[in-house]
């Protein structure tokens, strides 16, 4: 099989695609810092843009503006959201609003003798406009490159269908799905989630000559036939990209697809290679001891406030005790505040609290919203009982009833649970047991890809939740 395959520019995986994202946003907003400084010279009749003025009138610490500015949108580098203007647009504005906010409050306590004021106006009205415009360069550059993307799915069972769910639930595409081939002659012609059944693996070099296939996407879950392998080979030996569905369904969705794993998947993916080894578990420990002592500082100086909030508004104890299983399924105390009406209620707990619960308290609404509820956990991660990033820690009775209807769920227990964790990031909320099993998609994600720039970001995407107050 001879095929004229189009020449493909645009092979980048979800992590390098990322990574100009954020280079985009940093080379922005280094510009909008050389503008600033460029413009506070020219109006500043005292100065001049020269070395001499970069040196002597400004301060070191100006200079990692563009790396804090990266850290206000560390929320936006989600390629989904960050492939549609409008939420680059709300990222940004929020992110300068913040930042305006920060000013004002320099601008109005700080002298100018001590800090470039009006530079740093400059430059958070610069990189606003300038990120904008780097966001929309990045997003006609990746539509362009998802569009020459032409791809088949090979396999329209469970696997197959699945991911062509995920694909038309996504918007904008991924790539441009042609379609799916399947050898079961009673499913040609059928749709799966809009997209046609196309052919059977005998149709599959046609295809690539008349449509410009550039992928194909391996999800056959059963055993695949002799001539189907045959022509994968050779499609593959004439310049087509070859994925399996559970990698493409991971890049596409940051989950692990559960219900489409062998059984021995979590032999194969973690056991093989154990999630917290060598350097990683070092520096995650160390980073944890580090965090929450600074975060113990601001728990005992928030600690009478809260208290006090908590007495008054109900009666029962300040602290909430309750055990949950850690890593390897050994028991501990958890610490959080308490935030219902009586110590039964927090035990009553079920899967999660409803919306408007009636057994939270006043304060307890506020605390949950804004997260400190969970601050006296830190205790815990000091102990080691828990880090601040993992998955959810959950109680005994649960895990039973978890372990024996999600598959894999105990695997959630070769890390320690975290206060913060993808999962909590990305579906912060489970009521019913499918949408723990999603969770448990995200909590498997991160076993299986966790490091330290991971853990960084979901601890920065955290404190974004905790402004935004989107606990309940």
């Amino acid at each position: 099989m001879t095929t004229n395959v189009p020449t493909q520019r645009w092979r980048l995986v979800p992590s390098e695609q990322r990574f100009i994202l954020v280079l985009g946003d940093l080379i922005a907003a280094i510009l909008a810092l050389a503008l600033a400084l460029y413009v506070w010279s020219v109006v500043d009749p005292s100065s001049e843009f020269t070395v001499s003025f970069l040196r002597h009138r400004i301060p070191t610490w100006f200079f990692f503006l563009p790396f804090l500015w990266i850290i206000l949108l560390v929320d936006s580098y989600d390629l989904r959201k960050a492939s549609k203007f409008k939420n680059s647009l709300r990222s940004v504005a929020v992110a300068t609003a913040v930042a305006a906010i920060a000013y004002l409050i320099v601008y109005f306590t700080v002298t100018s003798t001590t800090l470039p004021r009006l530079a740093v106006g400059f430059f958070v009205a610069f990189v606003a406009v300038l990120t904008l415009l780097a966001r929309s360069i990045y997003i006609k550059m990746f539509t362009m490159a998802s569009n020459q993307r032409r791809v088949l799915i090979v396999g329209a069972g469970k696997a197959g269908t699945a991911l062509a769910e995920v694909v038309g639930e996504i918007d904008p595409k991924p790539f441009n799905l042609l379609g799916l081939i399947d050898d079961d002659p009673g499913k040609l012609g059928t749709s799966i989630a809009g997209y046609t059944i196309v052919g059977n693996h005998t149709s599959i070099p046609g295809l690539i000559k008349q449509q410009g296939v550039t992928d194909m996407i391996l999800a056959i879950t059963n055993r695949m036939n002799h001539g189907m392998f045959q022509t994968i080979l050779l499609a593959q030996e004439n310049g087509i990209n070859l994925s399996t569905m559970a990698e493409t369904y991971e890049s596409l969705t940051s989950r692990v697809p559960i219900n489409l794993l062998e059984s021995d998947w979590v032999i194969r993916s973690f056991l093989d290679r154990p999630p917290t080894t060598g350097f990683y578990k070092l520096f995650k420990r160390l980073v944890d001891i580090t965090v929450s002592l600074i975060g113990t500082f601001g728990l005992v100086l928030l600690y009478p406030f809260i208290a006090l909030l908590i007495t008054i508004d109900s009666r029962g104890p300040v602290i909430h005790r309750q055990e949950r299983l850690g890593l390897g399924g050994n028991s501990y105390t958890i610490y959080k505040f308490r935030t219902m009406k009586d110590s039964a209620d927090m035990e009553k707990e079920a899967l999660v609290t409803a919306v408007n619960d009636r057994r939270i308290t006043r304060i307890g609404r506020f605390l949950r919203k804004s997260h400190l509820d969970e601050l006296p956990q830190l205790i815990n991660v000091l102990r080691g009982e828990m880090s601040l990033v993992g998955p959810r820690s959950e109680r005994n009775e649960l895990v039973i009833v978890f372990q024996n209807t999600i598959p894999f769920y105990r695997a959630r227990m070769l890390v320690k649970p975290g206060i913060t964790g993808w999962a909590q990031i990305h579906q912060p909320y489970a009521e019913t047991v499918e949408e723990t099993a999603v969770k448990l998609e995200y909590d498997l994600y991160y076993i299986k890809h966790a490091n330290l720039v991971m853990d960084i970001v979901i601890l920065l995407r955290t404190f974004g939740s905790v402004f935004g107050f989107k606990g309940r």
